[in-house]
């Protein structure tokens, strides 16, 4: 299959695909085959941005990530995250557990170096974390260092050495808009938001009136947090709109994200190929200005 040519943003030094993959359903929701086949449908579709992190299914989401892009290694740009609890002696970011935990992701994965490693949650150490993980940089194991879960006050005390951040942002949830978006214009951050598509709120398959599909992620108890009536109403309305204009609310949520100026790649998670090339081509509807002030509207 030849590569969809997508929009490319930059992570610090990095270049990436506008749409990425995340990963954290590997292993959790499917095998290594299925991985597989995602992750070669994402490259084949233009996706070289993976997203994953050492605690997405203890350590499984690593290795089948790993061993799909086995031959095609530099093809692909891989982000991973360290630092939440992984088992009772591996969790935080003292600079000895850094340099630990990152040599178990690059065993996991089968590759040399990571091109952007983040702190996946605040640390109190993290002074030493930033000398650690530029000693990382220094050896050639890592590209790019940056952060998650991370406040504005946070991001600044790491004296702009990250390079990125990823926190939750999608068309309902809309807190890093107060101080985190701002921090990231300031400081020249690439922004990367997870959750994109609210738990699978906004990919459509969810009506206002209907039962949750069997399995679901709202049916599987995701849903008290984001499937709420006031949601739902959102929902609705915003189906509308994408939907007069020739668009998906998967579109909308996509795009709606590749319009804000510090986002650089919208990962989305699949557990399908045809879920991936959905998300591969959910990208390329350009809202403008008077869109983005009605779906604003919208969502007042």
């Amino acid at each position: 299959m030849q590569a969809t040519t997508l929009q490319r943003r930059k992570i610090g030094g990095l270049e990436v695909s506008l749409t990425g993959l995340g990963c954290n359903n590997f292993g959790w929701r499917i095998d290594a085959a299925q991985s597989a086949r995602v992750v070669q449908t994402a490259l084949d579709s233009g996706i070289d941005f993976f997203d994953t992190a050492d605690i997405y299914d203890k350590g499984h989401s690593e290795e089948y990530l790993g061993r799909a892009l086995a031959g095609r290694r530099r093809e692909a740009v891989i982000a991973t995250k360290f630092g939440m609890k992984f088992d009772e002696t591996r969790q935080g970011a003292r600079p000895e557990y850094v340099r630990q935990a990152a040599e178990d992701s690059l065993r996991r994965l089968g590759t040399d170096y990571i091109d952007l490693y983040q702190i996946h949650q605040p640390d109190p150490a993290i002074a030493e974390t930033l000398g650690a993980l530029e000693e990382l940089v220094h050896a050639g194991k890592v590209r790019e260092i940056g952060c998650s879960n991370f406040s504005a006050e946070q991001i600044r005390e790491a004296g702009g050495r990250f390079v990125s951040v990823q926190n939750h942002y999608n068309l309902l949830h809309r807190e890093p808009e107060a101080e985190v978006l701002p921090e990231c214009r300031r400081s020249d951050l690439a922004f990367l938001p997870y959750f994109p598509l609210a738990n699978g709120l906004l990919t459509g398959k969810y009506r206002k009136g209907q039962p949750l599909p069997p399995g679901s992620r709202g049916d599987a108890g995701w849903g008290p947090k984001v499937f709420t009536e006031e949601n739902l109403d959102k929902v609705e309305r915003l189906i509308q709109f994408a939907a007069g204009r020739g668009h998906s609310l998967l579109e909308l949520a996509f795009s709606w994200l590749a319009a804000q100026p510090t986002v650089a790649s919208v990962i989305a998670g699949a557990v399908s190929a045809e879920q991936v090339m959905a998300n591969a081509a959910a990208t390329r509807w350009n809202l403008g200005p008077e869109d983005l002030r009605q779906i604003d509207a919208i969502l007042a």
